[in-house]
């Protein structure tokens, strides 16, 4: 085992096993690197590995801590990972939000507030009938966003957001492409919308189920006809996850 891995392993241990807890602050590097048996060197690099995927938090002139391990602060790395995917993996991004999504609005249904469902049925208002395609797209985001949110699910919340950023072009260019994709996604959202708001789970998961698999039958369909995914998209700089 390469000798950072090893030192990566030791502090994970350390973790684990509650010696170290969310928020405490690592020996001094001299100390550590000696307590377990590692060069000052590869204690260094385990180190910047781990702040880099949001386990340690190095802190010039004060040292380095545990952060808080929460969900959403560890699974922040996925959003990194996810912009270096290909055209021939967005249809597998498609298939695990169909996965995730319709999970997501069936505990919306059960848990989200009625605040946060009024939220969401204002977010379907605020788009005006002549809204850009990137309003649209920005909204559609938004839209999800507030779902997951409403899950209760931390974890889950953070799989779906940084999921999204994937399919966001593929989204636009059937936008652009399909007639009547942009009222049919009105109709469904406003359709999940209404299942969420009556409390009723098995109609969200099922609307959500058609709404997401409704992009990537499009998409599967794109494919086999040998069309590609232009490389950039009107309005596509402009948005983000």
């Amino acid at each position: 085992m390469p000798v950072t891995d090893e030192a990566i392993d030791k502090i994970k241990e350390m973790i684990v096993s509650g010696e170290l807890r969310p928020g405490s602050k690592l020996p001094k590097e001299a100390d550590l690197a000696a307590r377990l048996g590692l060069s000052r060197n590869s204690l260094r690099e385990a180190v910047k590995a781990l702040s880099l995927i949001r386990v340690l938090d190095v802190r010039q002139g004060d040292g380095t801590y545990v952060t808080s391990l929460e969900p959403n602060l560890l699974l922040d790395a996925l959003g990194f990972v996810v912009e270096f995917h290909q055209d021939d993996t967005v249809l597998e991004f498609l298939e695990v939000r169909r996965i995730l999504e319709p999970a997501a609005a069936a505990l919306a249904a059960r848990v989200m507030s009625d605040e946060a469902i009024a939220e969401l049925g204002a977010v379907l208002d605020r788009l005006a009938d002549d809204a850009t395609l990137e309003e649209l797209i920005a909204n559609d985001l938004e839209f999800h966003q507030l779902i997951a949110a409403g899950s209760g699910n931390t974890v889950l919340c953070s799989l779906v957001e940084g999921l999204s950023g994937p399919t966001t072009r593929a989204r636009i260019w059937r936008g652009i492409t399909e007639e009547g994709a942009v009222q049919r996604t009105r109709e469904q959202h406003r359709a999940i919308v209404d299942a969420i708001a009556a409390r009723r789970p098995d109609l969200a998961h099922a609307w959500t189920t058609v709404h997401v698999a409704g992009v990537e039958d499009w998409l599967r369909g794109m494919l086999g006809s040998g069309s590609v995914l232009p490389p950039a998209l009107p309005g596509a700089t402009a948005i983000r996850p």
